[in-house]
């Protein structure tokens, strides 16, 4: 019997109105040496998916981590890369990330060509994203990186239009990313606007360092959420998240 994708399963649960959680490790920011502490208490909350990346991640860092984290985990690993120097065979599946919301051709298609040589032998499950990243009250590390503007978020209309063109190039998920240390969250009416538009499974990331904010994003129509920073400031927050 073939196992069933990571795609697959997020797609069944969304079906089934289960909403998903995933923690976002940087392996720029994370020790090896915490890894088996931190990984036992990620398995005694709520979350569903690890996801592992960072906006400028040294090179073997993302594959030596991956490895770590599979010795103490059952959870799918899933690439978030900043870069295709972070893709590893040693996970499960690679969120193939296009900025959409910006006009930097590298992170619309430059580096997916890149990432080619490595991906035409590799194991990894690959999931077109398309990436949307939305103005978050101060300047995040994605946009230094990318250099690429975020979205104004007073403009939902723009940010649904983007999103939707994002599924009707092909994208089997939709990321709308406030960006990592962003002061603020993705508002509820953005996130409810954008997912009345489409037919595709949403994830959401950025800012929420809160249970409420996490429900609150759900309730407005995120199927997957993402925590990442909440956790590098207080590891208190799993308490929080308990199953």
């Amino acid at each position: 019997m073939n196992t069933p994708s990571i795609y697959q399963d997020i797609i069944k649960a969304v079906s089934e109105e289960k909403k998903l959680l995933a923690v976002l490790i940087d392996p720029d920011k994370f020790k090896i040496e915490a890894v088996s502490r931190f990984i036992k208490k990620v398995n005694r909350t709520l979350i569903t998916h690890v996801f592992v990346g960072g906006s400028t991640v040294d090179e073997f860092a993302t594959e030596i981590l991956v490895a770590k984290i599979k010795a103490h985990s059952t959870l799918p690993i899933v690439i978030f890369p900043g870069d295709v120097s972070q893709i590893t065979d040693n996970a499960d599946a690679l969120l193939f990330l296009s900025l959409i919301s910006g006009t930097n051709p590298d992170y619309l298609i430059g580096k997916h060509i890149e990432a080619v040589s490595k991906l035409k032998n590799s194991s990894l499950e690959v999931i077109p994203t398309g990436y949307v990243l939305i103005e978050s009250g101060g300047q995040t590390s994605v946009e230094k990186v990318t250099r690429s503007k975020p979205l104004p978020r007073d403009d939902k209309q723009r940010i649904a239009d983007t999103a939707k063109a994002g599924e009707l190039l092909g994208m089997q998920f939709m990321y709308l990313e406030a960006g990592s240390g962003a002061m603020h969250p993705i508002p509820a009416e953005i996130i409810s606007f954008v997912k009345q538009e489409l037919n595709i499974p949403l994830i959401v990331g950025g800012g929420m360092r809160s249970r409420s904010q996490i429900m609150n994003a759900y309730e407005s129509g995120a199927d997957l959420i993402v925590i990442g920073t909440a956790f590098e400031e207080d590891e208190t927050f799993f308490d929080q998240l308990r199953k």
